[in-house]
């Protein structure tokens, strides 16, 4: 079984930074893809920024210049820089991932960290 544990949310002011972490645990034998998505209230989940085994990142327009994602695979967890935050920022950022535990990939998700951007 495997389990994907964010933290590093909360509250912030405009303009403030917040780092996410990610960790994967279980039985993993590799990692895919990895990333975060948000889901603000009333609106659909959102990709955000992602990032593959090999380092290649894609990210957001809305937060492009501002955010960094990042991964150490030997602890299979992923990181979430975020500076220059903006109240439409505000939202519940999820982790997900591609892990491998036995023959095949199979898609994880996080249960969520709550990410406030307010004065």
């Amino acid at each position: 079984q495997v389990q994907l544990v964010e933290s590093g949310g909360g509250l912030v002011q405009p303009g403030g930074s917040l780092r996410l972490s990610c960790a994967a645990s279980g039985s993993i034998l590799s990692s895919r893809i990895m990333g975060w998505y948000r889901q603000a209230p009333g609106n659909l989940r959102e990709s955000v920024a992602v990032i593959t085994s090999g380092g290649s990142t894609n990210y957001a327009d809305s937060v492009k210049g501002r955010f960094t994602i990042s991964r150490d695979n030997a602890k299979n967890t992923v990181y979430l820089q975020m500076n220059s935050l903006k109240p439409e920022d505000t939202a519940v950022y999820y982790c997900n991932a591609d892990i491998r535990t036995t023959g095949v990939y199979n898609n994880y998700w996080g249960q969520g960290t709550q990410v406030t951007v307010s004065s």
